[in-house]
């Protein structure tokens, strides 16, 4: 017959066990966490093509709602990011909050472009004075936040850009910056990365390709071991011989690695109203057509097996890894 005591050895010894199977297993899942493609840890093959097709600069103005939402209704964009402190963005804050279903993402925006059409901040502005330029709105260049403000102000404006959208009711999926403001200097991406743990989003990542190039080989291994989750791959080099539209994103396509990949458009209806912001407003009306109502480019990625999705999948993953 056992004894108290020994039974007690026996209980301590199975509760150790236990835990080095629980750690083992941890450590096993953090090591293949690191090595495997996002598609996998999806549930993917490893050999699947998977795409999320992002609409950037949704909420800059009308013309860019209208095509955002058309495309997400009724053609292949899978999620678009809203820009927050925008004339329009309270009106996508109106249809996200009333469709839940679709991805909606913060473009975190520290810059205001164009030359008559402009923003200023969210955040109040004596917080983020450096931000705002001798006009009232938000330096026009990347290089201009760099020259004038500072990765603190940039932390506080780009929470106070989220926030507004949660308020709003927008359930938000993922963040990514505009016009890069919050990746192309070490000290902004380090408030970047901060801002996807505070809110626990996943953000836009370039590919390792990219951030070799940039001289920063280590940092999606960085990231992954910190539960932060980003494509395998994003079409950004590609951008370099960016000419005609449909020719170019069906080059893409083609060519596209197994993995997630996100691809991001600037997808807007051909208006007036966009005319008169923008220079670009036939090209952004060209992509909205190729990625809404465009059979070749349905075909082909049907023909590619291509696999879309949004990025909540990337969310939901994201928030598992890091409970």
């Amino acid at each position: 017959m056992q004894t108290k005591k020994t039974s007690l050895l026996s209980e301590k010894v199975w509760k150790l066990y236990v835990l080095f199977l629980v750690a083992a297993t941890f450590l096993q899942t953090s090591a293949s966490a690191q090595t495997a493609l996002l598609s996998e840890r999806l549930g993917y093959k490893s050999t699947d093509k998977v795409l999320i097709i992002n609409c950037d600069d949704v909420g800059m103005c009308n013309s860019a709602n209208l095509a955002a939402i058309e495309g997400m209704e009724k053609g292949l964009i899978t999620s678009a990011t809203i820009m927050v402190p925008c004339p329009w963005a309270p009106a996508i804050f109106d249809y996200a909050k009333t469709h839940p279903e679709k991805d909606f993402g913060v473009h975190l925006t520290h810059t205001s472009e164009w030359k008559f059409y402009r923003w200023g901040a969210v955040a109040p502005r004596d917080q983020v004075s450096h931000l705002i330029d001798p006009d009232g709105y938000l330096w026009h260049e990347v290089e201009d936040v760099y020259a004038h403000a500072n990765p603190e102000e940039a932390l506080i404006e780009g929470r106070a850009q989220i926030k507004k959208a949660l308020a709003a009711g927008v359930p938000v999926t993922h963040i990514d910056s505009h016009m890069g403001t919050m990746q192309y200097s070490t000290d902004y991406f380090k408030v970047y990365v901060q801002l996807a743990m505070e809110f626990n989003l996943p953000l836009r990542m370039p590919s390792q390709s990219t951030m070799v190039k940039f001289k920063q080989p280590d940092l999606r291994k960085e990231l992954t071991k910190q539960g932060i989750v980003f494509t395998d791959n994003f079409v950004y080099e590609e951008l370099d011989n960016y000419k005609e539209v449909k020719p170019f994103w069906t080059g893409i396509i083609k060519n596209l690695k197994p993995g997630v990949t996100e691809l991001f458009i600037h997808a807007s209806k051909l208006t007036d109203e966009l005319r008169s912001i923008t220079g670009t407003a036939e090209k952004r009306s060209q992509e909205a057509a190729c990625f809404t109502s465009d059979p070749d480019i349905r075909k082909l990625l049907k023909e590619e097996g291509v696999i879309l999705i949004g990025y909540r999948p990337l969310m939901e993953l994201q928030r598992k890894l890091r409970k």
